[in-house]
């Protein structure tokens, strides 16, 4: 005589959990979002605060960089005054319409800040960006 278990049998549940799969997705978005502004910049510089309008950024724009120290870096890569031009030169001549993303540690001279940008504008572009923070209040 066949028990109620064999006349009967219990259907089986095929649904997947997916809860374990959302805790590690916002575990995932989490991280992202905490990661994600700690990327932006490569070198480090204090940044003067300017009360400007924001401007889009464009994927071939190069960035110059010069530290307190007073080195100057083409996108992440320090590099001298001379090779600054000569890079910036072949930039140009690649990329007719090539700009420049400009940032400067705030205690940099004025002088070196215009030197650099003469540099720049030298190499045949003409699309200069100040980056700066913008004021409180």
């Amino acid at each position: 005589m066949p028990s109620d278990n064999a006349r009967n049998p219990v259907p089986v549940i095929a649904q997947i959990n997916v809860t374990p799969l959302v805790d590690v997705m916002l575990v995932l978005l989490v991280i992202l979002m905490i990661t994600a502004p700690m990327l932006q910049q490569g070198v480090s510089v204090n940044l003067p605060q300017a009360t400007t309008t924001p401007l889009t950024t464009q994927d071939t724009e190069a960035s110059v960089t010069i530290t307190a120290d007073g080195k100057i870096h083409l996108n992440d890569a320090v590099v001298s005054a001379e090779d600054l031009q000569q890079q910036l030169k072949a930039l140009a001549q690649a990329n007719p319409g090539q700009a420049v993303r400009f940032r400067a540690d705030k205690t940099v001279p004025y002088g070196l800040v215009a030197e650099i940008m003469a540099t720049v504008r030298n190499a045949g572009i003409a699309k200069i960006g100040m980056v700066t923070i913008p004021r409180q209040g």
